[in-house]
This record gives structure tokens, C-alpha cells and sequence, in this order.
């Protein structure tokens, strides 16, 4: 996937993905903290179609869903790590 991160005066910051099947879309972190999801269209890659705008505690549940594990298995994962570099159980 192809990422690339805009910023755009007076508005925010605006992460723009390109899977590797053509599909566009952005995540817009606006300057009040709020979270956009923007859906691009084969028709204009400038001008989202769609814009779906997520609350803080929204946009922690989203991202919670894309992980490819639970932070709980994540975090037991480092924990794991930790513990084999300074040689002892956690």
C-alpha cells in the first residue's frame, strides 16, 4: 500500500492510501483532533465522494477493528519479548 501525508493549511493533516488494487482513500486529522474517513471515486482523485467523520473514542474502536490482532494479544506479545531480552519470566 502506497501512503503518502499532506499537510493542508488552515485545515489539517491528511494520510492518503493507495491499496494495490487502485482503491484511494485518506484519513483527515483535522486541527480541532476530529478524524474523517475519505472515500475517493475512479472519477476524480482529488475530491472525495464520501466523507465519514468519527469522534476520538470512534476512531479508537475503527482502529481496534483493523488491527490483525487484539491489543490484549498485542500487548502480551511484548510483554513475552521483554522478558526474553533481559532473560526472566514478566
Amino acid at each position: 500500500m502506497d501512503i503518502t501525508r499532506t499537510t493542508v493549511p488552515g485545515v489539517g493533516v491528511v494520510n492518503h492510501f493507495l491499496t494495490r488494487g487502485g482503491q484511494r482513500f485518506g484519513v483527515l486529522l483535522d486541527q480541532s483532533g476530529l478524524r474523517s474517513l475519505l472515500i475517493y471515486g475512479p472519477d476524480d482523485p482529488d475530491v472525495p465522494v464520501e466523507r465519514i467523520t468519527l469522534e476520538q473514542d470512534e476512531a479508537d474502536q475503527f482502529a481496534e477493528v483493523l488491527h490483525t490482532a487484539p491489543i490484549a494479544d498485542r500487548l502480551a506479545n511484548l510483554e513475552r519479548r521483554l522478558a526474553e531480552l533481559h532473560g526472566g519470566s514478566a
